[in-house]
């Protein structure tokens, strides 16, 4: 059953939705702890820096930290649980050696292609991210799929990060699209699923994880589901 017939533009989020984030960022730390010769288990570290790197990403999206403090803090918690001593200035360096190594791996979700490659020539296609702009510019370029977007639609363009009404606003303007003839693609429900009707824009819940919400919402659990829906 095709439930979006009247769709004419989809915009995707991409960290976690088409690119793998999490597989992506265990890389790039890989890489920083072999370089540094950590004598810390990366596995122990990635169990506590995911879940705090995604609370502070939420307190980003509304404005309750800056992005300095979403960078030092996610890696400070995670030092202070483990109990290994590490300067302010080793913090900083390690941050940004992140921030530039993390593009350089660029693992896509499982389908990302092939869902891609079929819904391309039926839709026009959109990126709406609250990355930070020149890191996500990199991830579109060197996974190859910047190609498959007519426009992309950052935080720092738009002043304001999802969920906020503005920034998807801001996308549909960019795109010259209708909220109507629009739908958003994400996996996180707070802001691509509530941010999107909130917005006025239908959306469909990329719940690879399986969360539980509280509102009924269309869901799928692997991107290729896309290919029942539209």
């Amino acid at each position: 059953m095709k439930y979006f017939k009247h769709k004419k533009h989809l915009f995707f989020d991409l960290d976690h939705t088409l690119w793998d984030f999490d597989k992506n960022s265990a890389f790039a730390f890989e890489t920083i702890f072999k370089q540094r010769d950590f004598e810390i288990s990366l596995d122990d570290f990635l169990k506590i820096y995911i879940p705090r790197n995604q609370h502070y990403w939420k307190l980003y999206q509304v404005n309750q930290i800056s992005h300095e403090d979403l960078r030092y803090f996610r890696l400070k918690d995670v030092f202070d649980a483990l109990k290994f001593e590490i300067s302010d200035a080793i913090i900083d360096q390690i941050s940004d050696d992140y921030i530039n190594y993390l593009p350089e791996h660029n693992h896509l979700f499982d389908g990302a292609i092939e869902i891609l490659d079929y819904l391309k020539p039926n839709y026009k296609l959109h990126i709406i991210t609250n990355g930070f702009a020149s890191v996500q510019t990199k991830k579109l370029n060197n996974s190859n799929i910047v190609h498959y977007f007519d426009t992309i639609t950052n935080s720092e363009m738009a002043g304001v990060k999802k969920p906020h009404p503005t920034i998807f606003d801001f996308a549909l303007s960019l795109a010259n699209a209708s909220k109507e003839e629009s739908l958003m693609i994400g996996d996180s429900y707070e802001a691509d699923i509530i941010g999107a009707q909130e917005a006025g824009i239908e959306a469909i819940f990329f719940n690879e994880q399986n969360i539980e919400v509280e509102n009924q919402v269309l869901q799928i659990k692997h991107l290729l589901d896309l290919k029942n829906i539209l």
